[in-house]
C-alpha cells in the first residue's frame, strides 16, 4: 500500500511512495503525531539524483524487516532537499555539531518530537554493521532505547544544542585587518590549494568550484586595472577550466558538465548532471573567453546549451534539474554506462580517419578508465593531436564533427538516464546568467532570447507579484521561495538587462529587490535570513554565508544590491549590501577561503565603477554598445536604455528630455558619486572609453 508520499510531486518522494516504510511528508500531520504519540522523529533528507540516497533506499527503506522497527518507534519524514533547503540547512548545521564534522547526503537525524531538537544523525548508514557503526536496525533499536530510558538527559543535551546552533553565526565585529588584505589573504589561501599539475583544488574528488574561478578571474583583471599581476590566480582560472573542458567531467559526445569527477586528473566523473553545475560553467567559462577566444572553451559552452535546450527545457521555457546517474533497466542497474564506450564499439561505428583522430584525441588508445569501458577525455592538446597525425586543421575539424555525431546517434539508441523535471527557481536564475555570458561573448542573440524567455517563464509562473516560489512543476504544486532563489534571479535580471534592457525586466528587479529585504533582511545586524520572515521557523533561521554547489545568497545579494544601487541611485540598496558585508566580516576574517563568494562581493563593493547608461533609439545604441567592447572589465557595466522606457530609470539622469534628443544617443559615465554631461558624438565617446 503507499504511504502518505503518493500525493506528492517531487520525483525523489514519489521514489519512495511505495516502500514498506510508513513515510510522512514534512508538515503539521507527520509533526503532530510524533508528538501526540511522542515518538522521535527519524528525519530522512535527500534528492533523486545522489547515489548514496538511491543505494539507502534499496537497503533499509525497502526492506520490511527495517521498515518495521521504524514505523512502530518512529515518525519516519522523507524530504526533498531541493524542495525543502531550509530543513536541509538548519539540519546539516545541527548535524556538524553533533559529529563535529560535514553532513552529507542522505541525511538522516533522529528528533524530539517536542521540540524539534536533533539528538543524534549522520548521513548514509549501512544495512550491515561496520567497524564504527552497528546495523541500521540495531541503530535504529539503540536510540528507541535511549529516547525511551535517558528521556530528560537527550533533551538536557538538546537545549545545549539547540543554543549552539543558534551561535553558529558571527556577531557583529570591526574589522581586524583591511579590506585589501583580507581580499589578498583568501586569493592566497585558495591559491595554495591549487593542483598546479592537474588543476582544481585538492587531490580529489574534485568538483568545479565555480564560486572560486569566478571570484579570482575577477580578482586577477581588478588587480591589473592597478598596475598589479596576480597572474597566478589567472592561471589558476585557465589550467582549472582548459583541465574540465578536457576531462571526462565534461560529456564530449552530448554537451553538458557532469557533477564531478573521482579521480585528480578529471578523467572519471559520477555521471550525474544538474542544472546549477552547468548554468554557472557557462558563466565563467564565457567570462574566460572575453580575454580571447579559444575553441575547446567555445565548443564546451556551444555543446552544453545545445544539451540544455534539447533535453532539460520544458516547452513554456524553464529548465529541470538534473540527470541521474544510475540507468535502471529490467533487471540491471548500472552507473554511466549511457555514457561509457568499447573500443570496437568506437571502431564499428567510424570511418578509419575518424577512428584514428578519436582515439589518439579521446586516449582510446590507452588502458580503459572504468570497468574495461572508456569514459572519454582529452590527455592532450587538440593542437598536439592534430600534429602528431599530420592532419590539416581543416580536414581534422570536419573528422571530428561526423565523428562526434555518429557516436551521439548511437548513443541516443541506447536507454537514456533518467530527468528530475523539477523546475528549480533557483537554478534557472543561474542560467539566466550563464546564457547571457554565453551569448554575448559568443554573439549568439538567439540565446539571449532563451535567457529572456527563461525570465518571462519565472515572472509568469514563480512570481506572484508579491513573493517567489522555490519551483514550479505542471501539477501546479509550488512551495514559498527561499533567499537563493531571489538572489539568483535578481542577479539574472541585471546581467539580462545589461545585455537587453526591458522595463518589465528592470521592474521585476525592483520588485524582487525590494520583496527580498522586505521578507529575509536582518535589520538588527545585517544580512539575509535563508527562509522568509513569514515562514514556519525551525529550530533556528539560517543566514547562509558558504561557498557551496551554488553561491550563498548573502554573498549573491550583497553583489546585486550594489549594482542595482548604483543602477538607479537608490541609496537603501547600496546600506543593505554595506550592511551586509559588514556582518559577515568576522566569518569571512575567520575562513576567507570557505567564503569566497563574499570575498568577491566585498572587493568589488570596494572597486570605483565605471556605470555607463546609454539612452537613445535602440538600432542607433548598438554601435555604442560595440565601442564599450567586449574586453573583461567586471567594475564596468553598460545599459542601453531606450526613451520609451521612463519608469525604471536611474535617477541621477535628466528627467526632462526634448524631441531633439530622443532621435540620437546620448551616453552617460557614472563613478558612483557623480554623472557626466552628455556625450552626442561617437568619437568623443570612444576617446573616453580608452582615456
Amino acid at each position: 500500500m503507499p504511504n502518505h508520499l503518493s500525493g506528492e510531486t517531487s520525483l525523489y518522494l514519489l521514489d519512495h511512495q511505495s516502500q514498506p516504510v510508513n513515510w510522512y511528508p514534512w508538515g503539521e500531520d507527520a509533526l503532530a503525531a510524533a508528538k501526540a504519540q511522542n515518538k522521535p522523529i527519524l528525519l530522512s533528507i535527500g534528492y533523486a539524483t545522489n547515489p548514496w540516497c538511491e543505494l539507502m533506499a534499496k537497503e533499509s527503506f525497502a526492506d520490511p524487516a527495517t521498515a518495521q522497527i521504524m514505523n512502530e518507534h518512529f515518525i519516519s519524514i522523507k524530504v526533498d532537499r531541493e524542495e525543502r533547503p531550509d530543513l536541509d540547512k538548519v539540519y546539516q548545521s545541527a548535524l556538524q555539531l553533533l559529529n563535529k564534522g560535514n553532513g552529507g547526503w542522505p541525511l538522516t537525524v533522529f528528533i524530539d518530537p517536542q521540540n524539534l531538537t536533533p539528538f543524534f544523525g549522520g548521513a548514509y548508514f549501512s544495512k550491515d554493521a561496520t567497524s564504527t557503526m552497528p546495523a541500521f536496525a540495531d541503530l535504529l533499536m539503540r536510540l528507541h532505547q535511549a529516547f525511551t530510558d535517558q528521556a530528560e538527559d537527550l533533551r538536557t543535551q538538546a537545549a545545549k544544542m539547540a543554543q549552539a546552533v543558534k551561535q553558529m553565526y558571527p556577531p557583529l565585529l570591526d574589522p581586524n585587518m583591511p579590506d585589501a588584505d583580507l581580499v589578498f589573504l583568501a586569493k592566497d589561501q585558495v591559491s595554495h590549494q591549487f593542483d598546479e599539475s592537474e588543476g582544481g583544488f585538492g587531490q580529489g574528488p574534485k568538483f568545479a568550484m565555480t564560486c572560486r574561478l569566478q571570484g579570482l578571474l575577477r580578482h586577477w583583471a581588478i588587480a591589473r586595472r592597478h598596475k598589479e599581476n596576480h597572474k597566478d590566480a589567472l592561471e589558476v582560472v585557465m589550467t582549472t577550466l582548459t583541465k574540465i573542458a578536457r576531462g571526462g567531467i565534461y560529456d564530449h559526445v552530448g554537451g553538458g558538465f557532469f557533477r564531478y569527477t573521482t579521480d585528480r586528473q578529471w578523467r572519471t566523473p559520477y555521471f550525474e548532471k544538474v542544472l546549477y553545475d552547468n548554468a554557472q560553467l557557462l558563466a565563467v567559462f564565457a567570462e574566460a573567453l572575453r580575454l580571447g577566444p579559444d575553441p575547446l572553451f567555445q565548443d564546451a559552452i556551444n555543446d552544453t546549451i545545445n544539451w540544455l535546450m534539447s533535453d532539460m527545457r520544458h516547452e513554456r521555457g524553464g529548465f529541470y534539474g538534473s540527470q541521474d546517474a544510475l540507468l535502471v533497466q529490467s533487471n540491471e542497474t548500472s552507473v554511466g554506462k549511457y555514457y561509457l564506450w568499447r573500443r570496437e564499439e568506437v571502431k564499428k561505428l567510424l570511418a578509419e580517419d575518424e577512428y584514428l583522430l578519436v582515439e589518439t584525441l579521446y586516449g582510446l588508445d590507452k588502458p580503459a578508465n572504468l570497468d574495461n569501458h572508456w569514459s572519454l577525455h582529452r590527455r592532450d592538446s587538440y593542437r598536439s593531436v592534430v600534429e602528431r597525425l599530420s592532419m590539416q586543421t581543416e580536414a581534422a575539424n570536419e573528422l571530428l564533427v561526423s565523428a562526434k555525431k555518429k557516436l551521439f546517434l548511437a548513443r541516443q539508441a541506447r536507454s537514456a538516464p533518467r530527468t528530475d523535471e523539477s523546475i528549480l527557481t533557483a537554478w534557472n536564475g543561474l542560467l539566466i546568467s550563464g546564457l547571457v555570458g554565453a551569448g554575448t561573448v559568443m554573439k549568439r542573440p538567439d540565446w539571449i532570447t532563451t535567457a529572456q524567455q527563461l525570465a518571462d517563464f519565472i515572472f509568469a509562473h514563480c512570481w506572484d507579484g508579491k513573493t517567489l516560489t522555490a519551483n514550479w512543476r505542471n501539477s501546479g504544486h509550488r512551495s514559498i521561495g527561499f533567499l537563493d532563489d531571489y538572489a539568483n534571479v535578481l542577479m539574472g535580471l541585471l546581467d539580462l538587462l545589461q545585455c537587453r534592457w526591458r522595463e518589465q525586466d528592470a521592474a521585476f528587479a525592483v520588485a524582487l529587490a525590494d520583496a527580498v529585504i522586505s521578507g529575509f533582511y536582518d535589520t538588527d545586524n545585517g544580512g539575509f535570513f535563508f527562509s522568509h520572515e513569514d515562514q514556519a521557523h525551525l529550530i533556528f533561521r539560517p543566514k547562509p554565508t558558504l561557498d557551496e554547489s551554488v553561491p550563498p545568497g548573502n554573498a549573491t545579494l550583497a553583489q546585486a544590491l550594489t549594482r542595482l544601487g548604483h543602477l538607479l541611485g537608490n541609496t537603501e540598496y547600496l546600506d543593505v549590501a554595506t550592511n551586509t558585508l559588514r556582518w559577515a566580516r568576522a566569518i569571512m576574517e575567520q575562513y576567507p577561503s570557505s567564503h569566497y563568494g563574499l570575498i568577491t562581493a566585498l572587493e568589488e563593493a570596494n572597486e570605483s565603477l565605471v556605470q555607463i547608461i546609454l539612452r537613445g533609439p535602440v538600432e542607433e545604441m548598438q554601435a555604442w554598445k560595440q565601442a564599450v567592447g567586449n574586453n573583461y572589465a567586471p567594475w564596468r557595466s553598460c545599459y542601453s536604455i531606450p526613451f520609451d522606457d521612463t519608469k525604471t530609470v536611474p535617477s541621477y539622469l535628466p528627467g526632462l528630455v526634448s524631441s531633439e534628443t530622443k532621435n540620437k544617443v546620448s551616453a552617460f559615465i557614472y563613478d558612483g558619486t557623480e554623472c557626466s554631461k552628455p556625450i552626442t558624438d561617437l568619437d568623443a565617446f570612444k576617446k573616453v572609453l580608452i582615456d
